[in-house]
């Protein structure tokens, strides 16, 4: 497999990176992009490429489920370098279709990292299982995933609310917080109110 990684990027070299040499010499002077992108991990997920934006645009953080944990060392040093020194104007959650985070909230597992992680999440499980009754069919089942993959998003931008910093940049106007979802099925990327 590494084999295959270091011919791909042989690939984007003589390609991609040749036709935008101006664009990537650019990056070497430093970094200012508009948005803190907070993302699921998953592999079938390619940030740039889903939205068309080319390095430098984004800034990008991503872990299982898409979560923005309450009190986590290393997700308070992404938003305090994105919102004080990298000046991001937009900070981007965003959830996604058959998303395998959501699935394990189902799950009894001993595992011992993932459900400690995803007690970040149950929370918007809970909230959907209150509003609707127990899925019976394979489409209730996939309704219901989708109901709370896109819960998660709301509940998540409530968790990056907790943090002073983004408490003071949101009342200072430095910033806009954004729910995405991205469905697997159709490419398509909407909106989360």
């Amino acid at each position: 497999m590494i084999d295959q990684l270091l011919e791909g990027n042989k690939k984007f070299r003589d390609t991609v990176f040749k036709q935008n040499i101006e664009h990537y010499q650019e990056l070497t002077k430093g970094q200012s992009p508009p948005v803190l992108w907070i993302g699921c991990s998953d592999s079938r997920i390619q940030t740039g490429h889903i939205t068309q934006m080319q390095p430098g645009h984004l800034f990008i953080q991503r872990n299982i489920g898409n979560v923005a944990p309450v009190h986590d060392w290393n997700f308070a040093t992404v938003l305090e370098y994105a919102i004080k020194h990298l000046k991001v104007k937009d900070i981007v959650i965003c959830g996604h279709s058959d998303c395998g985070a959501i699935k394990a909230l189902d799950k009894e597992t001993d595992d011992v990292y993932i459900p400690l992680w995803l007690n970040n999440a149950i929370e918007a499980k809970q909230r959907v299982d209150a509003k609707i009754k127990k899925p019976v069919t394979p489409e209730e089942v996939k309704e219901r995933s989708t109901k709370i993959e896109q819960e998660n998003v709301r509940l998540q931008i409530e968790h990056l609310k907790t943090y002073p910093l983004v408490k003071k940049a949101l009342k200072d106007k430095q910033i806009e917080i954004h729910g995405l979802y991205y469905n697997l099925d159709t490419g398509g990327l909407s909106k989360i109110v």
